[in-house]
C-alpha cells in the first residue's frame, strides 16, 4: 500500500505580544523581576528600575519568562560590557551590571534567602552577623577553564570557545575577560592549531589551567590521533612552554610536552592535583575563604576537626597545622588519594583521609563519631543529607562553605533545628562578572 507524507502541524504556541514592563529587583540567578497580570515575569538582561520592552517566552501557573528586547529607560547601576563576546556567550551574565552592585546584589541574595527558608517566623535578624564580603580582582580572575569544540561537517572547521546562551552552539573565543590574560591568549591559538589536525573530529573539550608551575592544556580525545597530528601538537606545546596532554574514552592521559604535575601554592604549602580534580578557580579569592574559614573555625591545638568534602585538601591540610588531628572525608577516590600525597608531601602527619559517599547512610562510617568542630564545603547540592548526623557529631562549631545560597538556606533550617545558632556569616565573590555567588557561615552549639 502506498504512504504518502503528510505534514505534521505545527504544535509550538505562538509569540506573545510585546510588553512594557518595569523591572523592580534582581532574582538569585541574576534575571530582572517584573510583573504582568498578577504573575511575577523573570527578564534576563535587565536591571531594577529600567522599564523594558519584552517579549513572553514561557507562560507557567504563577510566573512567565521573558525575552529582552529593548530598554526604554535605562538604570545607572548598567554599564557597558567589556567582553566583545558577551551577548553571545553563556558563561558570564552580570557583565552589564557594575562590579560594585554585583557585589551589592550578591550580598542581599543571601541575606533573603537565609531568611526567607531558615529563619522564617523566628523573628530573628541577619545584620548583625554579617562579615566583610571576601572579593579580589574583577577580571582576568580564572585559573582554570573547560572550553567547548564543535565540528561543523559542512565547512570541516572546528569551533573551540564556550557555549551559548541557552544552546548548545559553541561561541569562538577570541579573548576572554575573566581568564587570567595567559589563558586567554592562548585560546584563539588552540583554535587555529585544532583547525590544522587531520582528526578534527575526534577533538573534544580543552581543559586550561594557570598553576603555580606552569600552564597546562589537556585535550579531550575520543579516537587515537596519527603521528602527524601529535608532532603538531608537541611542536605547539614547546613552543608556548606548556605542560600538554591527551585525555582518551577510558580517562587515560599522556604527557606531550612537558612532565611536572600541576600544584598551587596555599599558605605555606602547596598542593599538587591532576586533570579532573576539583580546585577553586580564583586563587587569591581561595586563600581569603581558607584564611577566614581557619579564623572563624578557630581550632586549638587539643581539638579534633572534621572536614567534609575535603577534595584535594584545601581546608583539610591547613587546618591540620592548627589542630590535634583533622579527618577528611572525600566522595571521588582519586581526589582522596591525591589529598594523602599531599599532606605527605607537605610533611603534615596528623590528618587522616577516608573515601565515602557522605549523602548514603553513615552508620558504620570509620570516621564517624563525636569531633571538637567541622568544615564542610559541599558541591552545588549542599549537604542536606550528611547533616542529619550532626547530632552523633556533637561538634562546637560547624563552618559550612557553600556554592549556592539556596542549597545553604535549606541546610542551614536543619542546623539550626540541631540546637546551634548562626554567628556569622559573609559572602565570597568567587566568580565576579556571573550571578553565582560563595558564602560561608558559622554555626555555634547553643550554650
Amino acid at each position: 500500500m502506498a504512504q504518502f507524507y503528510k505534514a505534521t502541524p505545527n504544535k509550538k504556541k505562538p509569540l506573545s505580544s510585546k510588553l512594557s514592563l518595569d523591572v523592580s529587583q534582581l532574582d538569585h540567578l541574576g534575571a530582572g523581576i517584573a510583573h504582568h497580570q498578577g504573575k511575577i515575569v523573570f527578564i534576563p538582561d535587565s536591571l531594577p528600575g529600567e522599564k523594558v520592552l519584552v517579549q513572553l517566552t514561557e507562560q507557567k501557573k504563577t510566573f512567565s519568562r521573558a525575552k529582552l528586547l529593548h530598554i526604554e529607560q535605562t538604570s545607572p547601576q548598567r554599564v557597558v560590557p567589556s567582553c566583545e563576546h558577551y551577548q553571545q556567550c553563556g558563561g558570564c551574565d552580570l557583565q552589564h551590571l557594575s562590579s560594585d552592585d554585583q557585589r551589592r546584589h550578591k550580598e542581599q541574595t543571601l541575606l533573603d534567602l537565609l531568611r526567607r527558608f531558615s529563619m522564617k517566623g523566628k523573628g530573628e535578624t541577619l545584620d548583625d552577623v554579617l562579615a566583610t564580603s571576601l572579593f579580589d580582582s574583577h577580571w582576568h580572575y580564572r585559573r582554570r577553564a573547560r572550553l567547548a569544540t564543535l565540528y561543523h561537517a559542512k565547512t570541516k572547521h572546528i569551533s573551540l570557545g564556550f557555549r551559548a546562551k541557552n544552546s548548545s552552539e559553541v561561541v569562538e573565543i577570541q579573548s576572554c575577560s575573566v581568564l587570567s590574560k595567559e589563558l586567554s591568549i592562548l585560546t584563539p591559538l588552540f583554535a587555529k592549531l585544532f583547525n590544522q589536525l587531520h582528526a578534527k573530529k575526534s577533538l573534544g573539550h580543552l581543559e586550561l589551567t594557570q598553576a603555580d608551575n606552569g600552564i597546562f592544556a589537556v585535550i579531550r580525545i575520543t579516537t587515537q590521533l596519527t603521528d602527524k597530528d601529535k608532532q603538531k601538537l608537541i611542536d605547539f606545546g614547546q613552543a608556548q612552554a606548556l605542560n600538554l596532554l591527551l585525555l582518551n574514552n577510558d580517562g587515560k592521559s599522556e604527557s606531550l610536552t612537558g612532565v611536572s604535575q600541576p600544584f598551587y601554592a596555599l599558605n605555606e604549602d602547596k598542593l599538587s592535583f591532576s586533570a579532573g580534580n576539583f580546585i577553586q578557580v580564583n586563587s587569591a579569592v581561595n586563600q581569603m575563604m581558607v584564611s577566614q574559614a581557619i579564623d572563624w573555625l578557630a581550632p586549638k591545638k587539643d581539638e579534633r576537626v572534621l572536614d567534609l568534602f575535603c577534595g584535594v585538601g584545601n581546608f583539610s591540610i591547613p587546618l591540620a597545622r592548627m589542630a590535634a588531628e583533622v579527618i577528611g572525608v572525600e566522595g571521588v577516590l582519586d581526589m582522596v588519594k591525591q589529598a594523602q600525597v599531599n599532606a605527605e608531601q607537605n610533611g603534615v602527619e596528623n590528618v587522616s583521609f577516608y573515601h565515602g559517599d557522605l549523602s548514603s547512610d553513615l552508620s558504620k562510617a570509620p570516621w564517624l563519631g563525636k569531633v571538637d568542630k567541622i568544615l564542610l564545603d559541599p558541591a552545588r547540592a549542599g549537604a542536606y543529607e550528611t547533616l542529619k548526623w550532626l547530632k552523633k557529631l556533637k561538634p562546637s562549631a560547624l563552618v559550612y562553605v557553600s556554592c549556592n545560597p539556596a542549597s545553604l538556606a535549606r541546610d542551614a533550617e536543619l542546623i539550626l533545628q540541631q540546637g546551634y545558632q548562626l554567628t556569622k556569616m559573609g559572602m565570597i565573590d568567587m566568580f565576579p562578572q556571573t550571578h553565582h555567588l560563595e558564602s560561608m557561615a558559622l554555626f555555634e552549639l547553643k550554650k
